[in-house]
């Protein structure tokens, strides 16, 4: 099983917007580009909701069934661990094993040995083509590398091993995840992690890893742009320079954790992905749901009603829902308006606070992160909230549909070509 070069993660907390995310690539498909979907869904997103990963799969079975979509499409078991994957196992064909709880750990003598000794051909001054600089490879350098990130990759090996064991080989596509911690990966960490890998025997298709600057929920880039684009690319020639080193699968690209809304960094990523002639994954995960309480609101009626009580319980169970998302937000509370504030609010007030619009006076990005990590009120509320999203249907798919083709896939996998056609 092969990942095609374009690909997009299109998580849908609720698992009814499935034909809209997919009607988003098609419009892609019609302006020649490819985009292959990739429905993920977190062992964390399933609890929350009450799910199960099955629903995922009929989920993303129904949606290709009913807009007739021809091409490949994928079910990811997102942000998996060796305590949870197997209830992924029979329903998934793409895995993103989550390492980053086990960076830092130090890896044991032998396998600190073993590493030293293979990536010693690399020690002195390292040039990597099409990177940005040379760079000096020490033995402290290898070692630190070593006891930082070796650990981790030797956990993602055990996970795809007992995934194979299930499942087989070939029938599956393997991410690596490092995006959740604190501190980002260098390229040139990123070009020892890749040969760790390899040497684990993990015919790894895409990696996640941490970029400088702060990748937030729903929210775009806080970070140095210029910045951005030399690490950025940098990575690229890494990869680029890893496949005939390592041996790993010629399709291997980088994944974009928290990608969506990153709207300063598409036109960068874009550049970049044809300068190097390579793909890109995009994962985009919970704006699906953002849109739908953004359709929800538009709506006004019962609608507004149900959003605005949202808002208010999220608002009083503010610490219980920002701590397992502490890494991946930013909000500050003196920022966000008050219940009764909101209560007051027409559809046009919300709608404008909360849809990612830079040029509004009204967006305010706290109020957008704390609605991002609020689906748990959502999901509370049971048959009340489900039937609305049925009321509404109109408005909230014409909101899905256009949120991921108008703000994603048409700046970062597609660019200028649309004004050709």
């Amino acid at each position: 099983m092969k990942l095609e070069k374009y690909s997009i993660g299109i998580g849908d907390r609720f698992g009814v917007e499935g034909s809209a995310q997919l009607r988003a690539l098609q419009k892609a498909e019609s302006l020649g580009v490819c985009v292959v979907p990739v429905w993920n869904k977190s062992n964390r997103e399933h609890l929350i909701i009450g799910s199960a990963p099955s629903d995922t799969r009929v989920e993303a079975d129904n949606a290709v069934l009913n807009c007739n979509w021809s091409k490949s499409y994928y079910v990811d078991a997102d942000h998996i661990n060796l305590t949870n994957v197997d209830k992924f196992i029979s329903t998934s064909d793409f895995f993103t094993i989550d390492v980053a709880d086990h960076i830092g750990k130090n890896p044991n003598n032998r396998a600190l040995t073993s590493f030293l000794r293979q990536m010693g051909e690399y020690k002195g001054m390292f040039d990597i083509p099409d990177m940005q600089h040379r760079v000096k490879i020490t033995n402290e350098l290898l070692t630190t590398i070593a006891k930082n990130y070796l650990y981790a990759v030797e956990e993602a090996g055990k996970i795809y091993r007992n995934i194979v064991q299930k499942k087989g080989t070939n029938n599956f596509v393997t991410e690596i995840s490092m995006d959740e911690t604190k501190k980002p990966q260098t390229p040139i960490e990123l070009f020892f992690i890749l040969g760790a890998i390899a040497n684990e025997g993990i015919p790894i298709q895409t990696i996640a890893p941490k970029f400088s600057g702060a990748f937030l929920k729903g929210v775009d880039y806080v970070g140095d742009v210029d910045n951005f684009k030399n690490e950025f690319e940098n990575d690229l020639a890494v990869l680029k320079y890893s496949l005939k080193a390592f041996g790993l699968p010629d399709n291997l690209k980088i994944s974009i954790h928290s990608g969506s809304d990153k709207f300063s960094l598409y036109p960068i990523i874009h550049h970049a992905i044809n300068k190097y002639n390579t793909g890109v994954h995009l994962k985009t995960a919970g704006t699906t749901w953002l849109e739908e309480v953004i359709g929800l609101a538009a709506s006004g009626g019962e609608g507004l009603k149900l959003v605005k009580e949202i808002y208010a319980s999220v608002f009083r169970h503010y610490d219980e829902l920002c701590k397992p998302y502490s890494s991946v937000i930013k909000i500050e509370q003196e920022h966000l308006p008050a219940p009764k504030v909101v209560d007051s609010w027409s559809s046009e007030e919300y709608v404008g606070t909360l849809q990612h619009n830079q040029s509004c006076e009204l967006f305010n990005s706290h109020f957008r992160q704390l609605i991002h990590i609020g689906y748990k009120i959502a999901a509370e509320m049971g048959s009340r909230f489900k039937y609305l999203l049925g009321e509404c249907r109109s408005t909230i798919e014409s909101n899905v549909t256009m949120n991921i083709f108008d703000r994603h896939i048409l700046p970062l996998f597609i660019g200028d070509i649309h004004r050709k056609k």
